[in-house]
């Protein structure tokens, strides 16, 4: 039962204007859209009486007039600023809109698709059909339904049987800034059929110049074929006034293998949600996060994790870095249903703060109804060990860079989990960039570091 409170009278006026001019108008689709606005105008916003909101308070969000994001164009000039320009296969979006031009679409295997989801709604809503709103429960999660009813575009990533993308799929979301509160709604399918691999990116950027707030609420829908392997990786970046609510749902067929990787740099409030479901027999999942918070941020990671068959396994692993008024939150709750015997399922959260007033709540859950299993969660808070810190001083470095380079082995501990080398040091350059005591802001590991990192590890 949630408890919520009533949906904001503007977004009637919004979602009726939405609704009549959206590039799409299949008849499927718009009842999708309309069951999605029902359900958010009967649940509402959730407020910290919902337990699966307790840490949170969305007052934020849903206290503003968010209108929707208008489009926007931007230079190609301006994707180096986000260092992204690297990967080969790369989509972009802006304001939510899928822009051809700045992508990057060549050399892809027979009848793999990638495109907007607005473009292949347009050419193939058959197969999109399929898949669109049948595993998000946008019945139960009020954002979802949000999304549900705004939902127009995002990335489309089709993988046929048996084909391997050699390449990561880069899907680049910027938000360009009005002098209005904007709110953009990605909707994302990633199909990755049986046999198949695929590495696919989100990054949620922001363009400077304004202090309005951003609201992006989105959500994607992963779905594993048998024996599939994929590794989903999602960045938020977006600036100390964007609020960033995802939704990540992953179905999970026979002997299917999912990895994803969540790094949190950013924002008023960002809330991660991370739901698989591993329904096929001998399914595998990874959950594997880094979220950093100074100033004001709060950042929260919601992991629901459903063991649905039998002979499954799960792993999460979450490391926190807070550091000023920084306030980090970890709900990780793994449910094993009645025939989901042999599970063997674990979660780890670990949390460095930084200051005196820097918050951490972390919440690990289990929900057992099976009795043949292997179940283990456990959290730990803490601050920078003076042991450590000591030993790396009497090897000849300063108190700054000691403290940087323990706080970048603890960052690894999550980054040394991820598969493509390419993502993982774009990721590193990032994490270098964010960390406090830092001597370098180019991605580079400044000389005494990079000497005693070498010592050390």
């Amino acid at each position: 039962m949630i408890t919520a409170t009533q949906a904001p009278e503007h977004y009637l006026g919004a979602f009726d204007q939405f609704n009549h001019r959206a590039a799409t108008q299949l008849g499927w689709l718009k009842s999708l859209r309309q069951e999605g606005f029902a359900r958010f105008a009967e649940n509402g916003f959730p407020t910290t009486h919902d337990e699966d909101w307790r840490f949170t308070n969305v007052a934020p969000i849903s206290s503003r007039e968010f209108r929707p994001a208008s489009p926007a164009s931007i230079e190609t000039d301006q994707l180096r600023s986000f260092g992204a320009s690297g990967f080969e296969c790369q989509l972009v979006f802006v304001n939510g809109k899928f822009s051809r031009e700045l992508s990057q679409i060549e050399s892809l295997p027979p009848e793999v698709r990638i495109c907007g989801l607005a473009e292949e709604l347009g050419t193939n809503a058959g197969q999109v059909r399929e898949h669109l709103g049948q595993y998000l429960n946008f019945r139960r999660d009020p954002f979802a339904a949000l999304n549900t009813a705004f939902l127009e575009d995002g990335a489309y990533v089709y993988v046929p049987r048996g084909t391997v993308l050699a390449q990561p799929v880069y899907v680049l979301f910027i938000t360009v800034p009005s002098a209005d509160a904007i709110m953009e709604h990605p909707r994302n399918l990633i199909v990755v059929e049986e046999n198949s691999q695929a590495t696919i990116v989100e990054d949620y950027v922001s363009l400077g110049g304004s202090t309005a707030p951003s609201f992006s609420n989105t959500a994607t829908e992963l779905v594993a074929g048998e024996n599939a392997v994929v590794s989903h990786y999602m960045i938020v970046r977006q600036g100390d006034s964007s609020f960033n609510v995802s939704t990540l749902r992953i179905q999970q067929a026979r002997t299917s293998n999912v990895a994803t990787h969540s790094l949190l740099l950013s924002g008023a409030l960002v809330r991660n949600n991370v739901h698989p479901v591993l329904a096929g027999e001998g399914a595998e999942c990874l959950i594997n996060g880094l979220f950093m918070a100074n100033g004001r941020q709060h950042m929260d990671n919601y992991m629901l994790v459903e063991h649905v068959s039998p002979h499954c396994n799960s792993r999460q692993f979450y490391n926190g870095i807070l550091s000023g008024h920084g306030h980090g939150v970890f709900h990780g709750r793994i449910i094993v249903h009645k025939d989901a015997q042999k599970t063997d399922a674990k979660q780890t959260n670990r949390n460095l703060l930084l200051s005196d007033d820097a918050q951490i709540d972390t919440k690990p859950q289990l929900e057992i109804y099976a009795d043949d299993v292997k179940c283990t969660h456990g959290a730990t808070i803490g601050q920078v060990e003076e042991n450590a810190l000591f030993y790396l001083r009497s090897r000849g470095l300063d108190e700054s860079a000691a403290k940087h380079l323990l706080l970048l082995a603890f960052a690894n501990e999550c980054l040394d989990r991820m598969n493509s080398v390419q993502v993982r040091e774009h990721l590193e350059r990032l994490v270098m960039e964010w960390l406090p005591e830092s001597a370098s802001h180019s991605g580079e590991k400044p000389a005494e570091i990079e000497r005693a990192w070498e010592e050390v590890g």
